[in-house]
């Protein structure tokens, strides 16, 4: 469907402007009025790496007028594979002062804004606030959810992609119009149970096809024109070469963007809502990770262990491991957990799927229980491999 404009055009644009974007102004659902509205966008670019690479060189080709950059980050030689807005030149260099360079040089008529920082709970809102639309290119679910959020409480539309091998995924999410991004991912995935592109890798080439993407959406929001990928997921397949799209509908129940949202506010800490794993929490698991089964067989064979739940009372509810012990991951972090564990036993730790009982195991190994370890996994591995009839949730 077609949606209205995202921005009033600017007043006029000059000499050297007409020549510049001349191509553009022959189409005629672009004409000088797109080209105006586009001088006039503000577009905000989360991330100057693979898919911001491609979407800063093409956003200030096409004449968008203000373009802000945020990335955190320094170039590393890792990242000239497919990061193609910077230049071997550019390693040590900090990323969003790259990409601005190279933002100019591609057009000096571009208001370049670096915001040289990491996008956090405390400043997303005041920056994105800056701008007319959010073009999302960041790798990783924590920012990804905290992008998404700040674009619902601010009424923004975000132009989302991402890549991992030789797969790509672009839509655009806009509360007011169509679905979230938590409508179509209501959950983050198990730690670890998708790489990043650091750990599984990506085809350079891809970014540029997805990233493109992202752009040819930003315009056509910016604009008005064509059919938006609002309410559509497109997923793009390299080495097959084939596109195809999914109907991505409004969730009423979402609960950030649904009829009754509980989510009214950024969550204090995105990375916790994701499971990222504390630097004592990683060290605590090396080692000291059992599997579902693992757990099973303990159990089958008698052995003396005290198996800790240390999710919250209405998940235990539920659903649980059977003989398992309800201690919230709270009352670890507070200290008073301790006192409940059995000197005398193997302690065994657990939650949904591993983040929240890594958490705890490293407060538990540093209370002096050496031997505690946790499930990898949690209750969904559980279900997955030992007890199917259980209910998901």
């Amino acid at each position: 469907m077609s949606l209205p404009p995202l921005v009033e055009p600017a007043d006029e644009l000059t000499v050297d402007e007409v020549r510049r974007y001349s191509r553009h102004l022959i189409i005629p659902d672009v004409g000088m009025d797109g080209q105006k509205r586009l001088k006039n966008a503000r577009v905000l670019c989360v991330g100057a790496g693979g898919l911001g690479s491609p979407a800063l060189l093409y956003l200030a080709a096409a004449g968008v007028g203000t373009l802000g950059i945020i990335d955190f980050d320094v170039v590393d030689d890792s990242n000239l594979q497919r990061q193609v807005i910077h230049g071997h030149s550019d390693v040590g260099r900090p990323k969003a002062e790259s990409a601005a360079d190279k933002v100019r040089e591609i057009n000096p008529l571009v208001n370049v804004v670096v915001h040289n920082t990491t996008l956090t709970t405390e400043n997303v809102k005041e920056i994105f606030s800056q701008y007319d639309l959010i073009l999302d290119g960041t790798d990783n679910f924590a920012t990804r959810y905290m992008v998404n959020d700040a674009a619902v409480l601010l009424g923004k539309p975000y132009v989302w992609g991402s890549i991992y091998r030789f797969d790509g995924q672009a839509s655009v999410f806009w509360a007011e119009q169509g679905p979230c991004y938590r409508c179509l991912y209501p959950e983050p995935p198990p730690p670890g149970m998708v790489p990043s592109c650091a750990e599984g890798g990506v085809l350079g080439v891809l970014c540029a096809s997805v990233g493109s993407i992202q752009v040819n959406e930003a315009i056509k929001l910016i604009t008005g024109i064509g059919d938006p990928l609002v309410g559509r997921l497109m997923i793009y397949d390299a080495l097959e070469m084939k596109y195809r799209d999914v109907k991505v509908r409004k969730d009423p129940e979402c609960v950030l963007c649904g009829k009754n949202p509980t989510v009214t506010e950024l969550l204090e800490d995105y990375e916790a809502f994701c499971g990222v794993l504390s630097e004592e929490a990683t060290e605590a698991v090396t080692g000291s990770t059992i599997t579902a089964r693992e757990l099973k067989e303990m159990q089958d064979k008698g052995e003396d262990i005290f198996l800790v739940d240390v999710r919250e009372p209405n998940e235990y509810e539920i659903v649980s491991i059977p003989g398992a012990t309800l201690i919230p991951k709270g009352e670890f972090l507070n200290g008073s957990a301790l006192e409940k564990l059995p000197q005398d036993k193997r302690i065994v730790l657990h939650c949904k799927s591993g983040g929240r009982s890594a958490e705890a195991l490293a407060v538990v190994k540093n209370a002096g229980f050496n031997d505690a370890v946790h499930v990898g996994g949690g209750v969904l591995s559980w279900i997955k491999t030992v007890d199917p009839s259980l209910p998901e949730y």
